[in-house]
């Protein structure tokens, strides 16, 4: 089978940027939506943390589908799918119909977890770290353009037209993917359950065979809910009274995700020769350091840059180290562990969205910087174990 080539890595990592930004367009302009509808801090919060619930959802009952179908038709389809949702959203009236299509929008957002596996099966295991860290990188690049840009399209036009110009860009994608996805054999060699339960029913079969896709999830679903709820304190503290900024000074901040586009990649082949669950347990330990430091510089925009710097840079990288664990498995049940993983990631993120909204609602900064200390005293916690348990199991 022909394998992928580094260009083409890229164009797959701008494809998986465009549409994992969907999902981020939202935390610098969170207080201005919530003007907009006249709805409080907290209630706002159900909108990012319902997308994030429907997405788990979404993976739980579409992924495992990859293992049957084309991944190119599938991805084909529910990109469609992201262009219509995007657009209601940009011309939603009531605050209702904006929370559906935000949630009908993270049900059919499967791209970004296909490609991984699609492209897990096209390269060498010896640059597994490498590739997987090239998505990542491609996913950053996404997350740095929704939050930065929606700042700023939002301070000098309309949070509309963010929608407006994010729906634009997934039909420019989905001809971008049309063309780079190629029909062959996309379906997995080994044949599974013929039928829709049986195949979900796997799911369980495919986990107790591969333990490790459950601490893996788990530290995932930390990690994410962590970066979720960090930013959305950040959109609600740096636009709020008290510091009185504009969103835009919000998108500005997440340009130093940039700096991550070139560590990712690098911190990637460092994996690859030390292995995944010993890197993994070192940038948790990196981890903690930065969201402790929340605590301290949380009230001056300067000194906030150094905090979100650290926890930007190990955050991809501790995702890329768990994705390890898993895609070095036989390809036929890759998707079905990336739908486990996931799963958890996502159901972490919906739950730390709104936790998130309402810790900075009840208690201000210091609520947000308790919670983010809480959700990565736990992760360190499970990625010391893990590292200690496959050291001592060989």
């Amino acid at each position: 089978m022909q394998q992928i080539s580094e260009s083409g890595l890229f164009l797959f990592a701008l494809a998986s940027a465009v549409v994992t930004a969907n999902a981020y367009y939202i935390h610098p302009i969170i207080s201005t939506i919530a003007d907009h509808f006249s709805i409080s801090e907290a209630m706002i919060g159900i909108v990012p943390s319902l997308n994030q619930i429907a997405l788990a959802i979404g993976i739980f009952l579409l992924l495992p589908l990859g293992d049957w179908f084309s991944n190119r038709k599938l991805v084909l389809i529910f990109v469609a799918c992201q262009v219509v949702t995007l657009f209601v959203m940009a011309v939603a009236q009531s605050f209702w119909l904006f929370v559906t299509a935000s949630t009908v929008m993270g049900f059919v957002t499967i791209a970004p977890y296909l490609l991984p596996a699609y492209v897990s099966k096209r390269i060498p295991v010896s640059r597994l770290g490498h590739s997987t860290a090239i998505l990542t990188a491609g996913i950053i690049f996404g997350i740095l353009v929704a939050r930065a840009g929606a700042g700023v399209v939002s301070e000098y036009l309309h949070w509309r037209a963010v929608y407006v110009i994010a729906a634009a860009l997934m039909a420019v994608v989905s001809i971008l993917l049309f063309v780079i996805m190629k029909e062959r054999s996309d379906r997995t060699e080994t044949a599974g359950p013929r039928s829709y339960p049986k195949l979900l029913l796997s799911l369980v079969t495919v986990t107790k065979a591969h333990p490790d896709i459950l601490v893996s999830g788990a530290i995932q679903g930390l990690g994410f809910g962590t970066f979720l709820a960090v930013w959305m304190g950040i959109g609600l503290h740096l636009t709020g009274a008290e510091m009185g900024f504009g969103t835009d000074v919000v998108g500005y901040l997440a340009t130093l995700t940039i700096f991550n586009l070139l560590a990712t990649p690098r911190l990637g082949r460092w994996a690859d020769r030390i292995g995944a669950h010993k890197a993994r347990a070192i940038f948790a330990s990196i981890n903690v350091i930065g969201v402790s430091l929340y605590f301290f510089t949380g009230h001056s925009l300067w000194l906030l840059i150094i905090p979100i710097f650290i926890t930007n840079t190990v955050g991809p990288t501790i995702d890329v180290t768990n994705r390890m664990t898993f895609l070095n498995q036989p390809p036929e049940v890759r998707t079905r562990l990336m739908t486990v993983y996931i799963v958890f990631m996502f159901v972490g993120g919906g739950l730390a969205s709104w936790a998130g909204t309402a810790a900075y609602h009840y208690g201000g900064w210091t609520g947000t910087s308790l919670l983010a200390m809480g959700t990565t005293l736990t992760l360190f916690a499970l990625s010391v174990f893990a590292f200690l348990w496959k050291r001592d199991t060989g």
